[in-house]
């Protein structure tokens, strides 16, 4: 069941990361008003599950340099150790929902995303991430989230994720930042090596999703 983001509720950080800067300043005036008048304001769907819809394998890529940029994350994963485990359509709220899962080490789920369907450049990159779950969370912290993009993450990501933006980073750079990122906090939890990418970033959802429900971020009514 989906559901709708309350655009009233966002930050101007998130507006942005959601709309981009433009986007973002075409929306305020509606926007304002409606926070004045303390009403919600519907905004993109947002799926309540976490989904992974498994498509086929073929040569990805919406333009020739993505199509290289993705090849060039491949090898560079495959070769750190990252098996791969195919390819997957998410359909969240951001703008780019293609992903390559991998498994690496093997307590990290990582993910190469991109959109095959690019409106601007912000969202043209194709960019890794890297998910560990903690094995305890006397930090305060459940997960470290470390991704290569210069996009911030919107809504916001729950306060008990340790999220590190390391844009342009390679996978071995952004593979050894997220390990010490894991250090930090102890140790990582292994992943099932069937399910074990999928249930990573279900849980990521879930603890997500549960922070902007505190946050009243969402609204029931996805109309």
């Amino acid at each position: 069941m989906p559901v709708r983001l309350n655009l009233a509720a966002l930050t101007s950080e998130e507006l942005q990361a959601l709309f981009g800067e433009d986007g973002a300043q075409l929306r305020l005036p509606e926007i304002s008003r409606a926070r004045l008048e303390n009403r919600a304001l519907p905004g993109p769907e947002l799926s309540a599950a976490f989904e992974a819809r498994q498509l086929e394998e073929r040569p990805w890529g919406a333009t020739p340099e993505q199509s290289r940029a993705l090849a060039t994350l491949d090898a560079g994963l495959r070769a750190a150790g990252a098996v791969p485990l195919g390819v997957f359509y998410l359909p969240l709220v951001s703008e780019v929902r293609h992903a390559r899962a991998y498994l690496l080490d093997p307590d990290t789920a990582v993910t190469v995303r991109w959109s095959e369907t690019p409106e601007s450049p912000r969202t043209a990159e194709a960019y890794p991430e890297l998910l560990s779950w903690l094995r305890d969370r006397a930090s305060g912290f459940a997960c470290v989230l470390s991704s290569a993009t210069s996009r911030s993450v919107a809504p916001s990501p729950s306060e008990e994720v340790d999220l590190h933006l390391h844009p342009g980073f390679a996978p071995a750079a952004l593979i050894s930042a997220h390990r010490q990122h894991v250090l930090r906090h102890g140790r990582a939890q292994k992943l099932a090596p069937d399910d074990g990418w999928r249930r990573a970033w279900q849980a990521l959802h879930a603890l997500n999703l549960s922070a902007w429900t505190r946050r009243g971020v969402l609204l029931d009514d996805p109309g």
